[in-house]
């Protein structure tokens, strides 16, 4: 399993895109995102410089993906 240290909130949400999430809003420091497929959960990125490691796991979990997934769709 690769590390998920040093990926910014906007960083995170570009990588979401290319699996079909969109950009619906920012609730204070919060970016929520859509997946209009059944079954994908609505997410909810934190806008900071750094996201902590857990929360993008759990947010990683949520959309079916696997770490090394999330980290090349971060290329």
């Amino acid at each position: 399993m690769g590390t998920l240290a040093n990926i910014s909130g906007r960083r995170a949400v570009k990588a979401f895109r290319k699996i079909g999430y969109q950009f619906v809003r920012q609730e204070g420091s919060h970016m929520i995102l859509y997946n209009p497929k059944p079954g994908y959960p609505i997410l909810s990125i934190p806008n900071h410089k750094e996201v902590a490691p857990y929360l993008l796991k759990r947010q990683i979990k949520l959309a079916h993906l696997t770490v090394e997934q999330f980290q090349h769709l971060l290329k």
